[in-house]
């Protein structure tokens, strides 16, 4: 799972395109006003995006009970969802509970005037159990809401509101076609395959902490039509089976959800994809912490030419005693190690303020300045956690490196965006800017400095003391991200240059790094024609590497054949370096105490587990191209030596001639039958899996298992199973 090589730039223009949709960024040279003006109103994005916020206020405003102004803002934006009396009569029995549950006399009195003129009208011809329940929501006239063994508690719950808000919200979605952006919908498919995926087969999941905050196990209402559902649905087998199987559907709610879609089985898809529900901060969260360590939004934080580099040596101790203590010990003592501290970490600094006692911390005692704390970057600081050298001309070999590696990347970082966080105003119906926050760490940093239970001058400091350790830590991502772009240009020699300057044992610990990036200029040097030189960087580094390492003599071989066609395009264009920066990004983030970001960690093992998934199945996943899955998938890898090959998984279409071959031995249950059969022996008609599929509700992993022992005879499985 570690190992399985993904086109990051792929997930980058997703997250991009997510969070431009979501208006989370904006440019960093533009002004709040400007980046309104970038999407228009009249611009598909800008409209999907007001539709999704007005759907996002209905579904509030009913959770919340303020169902007058849920129907207003239908009025105003969707009246064709009012003209269906089914949700409009739950709407209006849900409001005749609200004004009832306020409890005065003046809204009980209202709640009888919504009886007489909306609530009994719409139940005539809502649907044909409506009057029923119209005759027993009467009972909550006189069985209070606090009685929860009354005929009418269901209806008094705060769970009803739930319903009934996504109902509206899957109406909606399918009324203003406001689908989710396509990241949002990947990530709960993926996720939901791989909790499948990890269920079915008994294995614990190394992601099962994030996935389940993350993707939540309630699902908003399935919207139906207004159809007879008593009618045979004129859709195909094959796409059935594909709704039901991709999103867990019972073969009925397959057909519904196909039925309200017109037959359209894409339309279907995402609208069942949509009724999962995601923790949209946590999202956010994720995405934000993303975009930060690709260097795709700026951090917020500072420049990092602001922050130089100081001598590496012993972090200081600041220790200004006061007048008013009784002696220099009693000074609050501070030793920050920014390469291991995390943002908790630097919440703990506190604790040791007072080393006996009850003593105060005063604003003028505690002064923390840019120049007090000091920032160590060396290997074995980070490595080993020890004390790095003084030298003085290590130093400067340093500084230098990071000054020339900074000059290559000016350009990118102009590029990137202003996280301006969620910000859910009324946009939809005011076309004025919205004044909410656009630096979401400064919301943190002050939320943090501003906890219950500090005074006063303990949150100053420790609001400059987090601020501080953002600043180095942004300060070591810059330098990961200069590093990683040269990678990206294929400017292999500089960066092995900058990296020894760095770190000079960096390529002792990853030596393969050093293999690939060494390819990387051999092959570069074969094109320009420069054999010798091209020889040299063979002798010294690629042969040595391959040498300590057999499984790299192959790679080397395959690189040293690029001197029999020098005109040829060297393979190091595209996906190879993308995923070669990558590994030297996340390599050196490590080394640095820089996790990689949980969003990489759930993508690598959800795809992952989709590839496995898939490969059970023995088909090809319909919807990977509507969700973009098959781009994190596309590397070439020339130059990679752990590359994964492709999976041998046969493709299902919606042909009746299609046929797909079993991957199963398993004998049946009841030992009775057909001995066990090869993977390969039998081939099984797409139908007749589908008939097996249908009879007997399997999986399609199983129904190829059945016909394998069978020999493809479906008839023959459904009269054992049944016989």
């Amino acid at each position: 799972m570690e190992s399985l090589p993904v086109n990051w730039e792929a997930l980058d223009s997703l997250v991009i395109d997510f969070a431009k949709s979501e208006n989370l960024v904006e440019d960093l040279d533009s002004t709040p006003s400007s980046s309104y003006s970038q999407s228009s109103p009249s611009s598909p994005s800008s409209s999907s995006y007001r539709s999704r916020l007005l759907i996002r206020q209905i579904r509030r405003s009913v959770e919340i009970g303020d169902v007058d102004a849920a129907i207003e803002l239908l009025r105003i934006h969707a009246p064709s969802i009012l003209d269906d009396h089914r949700l409009l009569f739950r709407l209006q029995k849900q409001k005749f509970i609200e004004l009832l549950r306020k409890g005065t006399a003046n809204d009980r009195d209202s709640a009888i005037e919504c009886l007489r003129t909306a609530l009994a009208p719409c139940a005539l011809d809502a649907y044909p159990e409506a009057y029923e329940e119209f005759k027993h929501v009467l009972l909550a006239l006189i069985f209070d809401k606090d009685d929860h063994t009354s005929p009418v508690a269901h209806e008094w719950s705060e769970m009803r509101r739930t319903d009934i808000a996504g109902l509206l919200s899957s109406f909606l979605r399918a009324n203003l076609q406001a689908y989710d952006p396509i990241f949002s919908m990947t990530l709960r498919y993926l996720i939901s395959i791989h909790k499948g995926f990890c269920f079915r087969q008994g294995i614990s999941s190394p992601i099962s902490d994030l996935t389940e905050r993350l993707l939540l196990e309630e699902r908003d209402p399935l919207a139906t039509s207004q159809e007879s559902l008593y009618e045979a649905p004129p859709f195909d087998e094959v796409d059935i089976q594909a709704l039901a199987h991709a999103v867990e559907l019972t073969r009925q709610g397959a057909v519904e959800s196909l039925r309200f879609a017109k037959g359209d089985l894409y339309q279907a898809f995402q609208s069942e994809l949509c009724r999962m529900k995601l923790d949209v901060a946590m999202l956010d969260e994720l995405v934000h912490e993303y975009c930060v360590y690709r260097g795709i939004v700026d951090s917020g934080i500072a420049s990092p030419t602001a922050l130089d580099m100081q001598t590496p040596g012993k972090s200081q101790k600041m220790c200004r005693p006061d007048p008013g203590l009784s002696s220099p010990q009693d000074c609050v003592s501070i030793n920050v190690d920014y390469q291991t501290s995390n943002p908790s970490d630097a919440e703990t600094l506190f604790t040791r303020s007072e080393t006996g006692g009850s003593q105060e911390v005063s604003a003028g005692t505690m002064r923390m300045d840019a120049a007090d704390v000091e920032l160590r970057y060396t290997d074995e600081a980070i490595g080993n956690h020890e004390d790095c050298s003084t030298s003085g001309a290590h130093q400067s070999e340093v500084n230098r490196g990071f000054q020339r590696s900074r000059s290559y990347a000016t350009g990118e970082r102009s590029r990137r965006k202003r996280w301006r966080g969620r910000v859910e105003e009324l946009e939809f119906i005011s076309d004025k800017p919205s004044t909410g926050s656009s630096n979401q760490m400064l919301f943190t940093l002050a939320r943090t400095a501003s906890t219950s239970g500090l005074e006063e001058q303990q949150a100053s400091l420790k609001h400059s003391a987090l601020e501080l350790y953002n600043k180095r830590k942004d300060h070591k991502f810059e330098i990961v991200l200069d590093i990683k772009e040269l990678a990206t240009k294929g400017m292999a020699a500089e960066v092995v240059e900058e990296v020894k300057a760095f770190d000079p044992n960096f390529f002792v610990q990853n030596p393969i790094l050093l293999f690939q990036l060494k390819q990387v200029e051999f092959l570069k040097l074969v094109k320009s024609g420069d054999q010798s030189n091209a020889l040299r960087v063979a002798c010294s580094y690629l042969g040595p590497l391959a040498a300590s390492d057999p499984t790299l003599l192959k790679p080397l071989k395959e690189t040293l054949l690029a001197l029999l066609k020098p005109n040829e395009d060297a393979p190091t264009k595209g996906g190879p370096l993308s995923v070669l920066a990558t590994s030297l990004q996340v390599a050196m983030g490590r080394r640095l105490g820089i996790e990689e970001p949980q969003l990489m960690k759930i993508i690598r093992a959800t795809l992952h587990t989709h590839n496995e998934w898939f490969r059970l199945q023995m088909c090809k996943d319909r919807f990977e191209g509507l969700l973009r899955i098959d781009s994190f998938k596309e590397i070439n890898t020339p130059l990679l030596t752990d590359a994964t090959s492709n999976t041998n998984a046969d493709t299902c279409t919606n042909g009746s001639s299609q046929v797909t071959v079993s991957s199963s031995g398993r004998m049946p249950e009841d030992g009775g039958s057909p001995t066990q059969v090869s993977c390969r022996d039998v081939i099984c008609d797409e139908n007749a899996i589908l008939k097996v599929m249908e009879f007997l509700a399997l999986p399609r992993a199983d129904a190829i298992s059945l016909l394998a022992q069978y020999n493809g005879n479906a008839e023959a499985v459904i009269q054992q199973i049944f016989g």
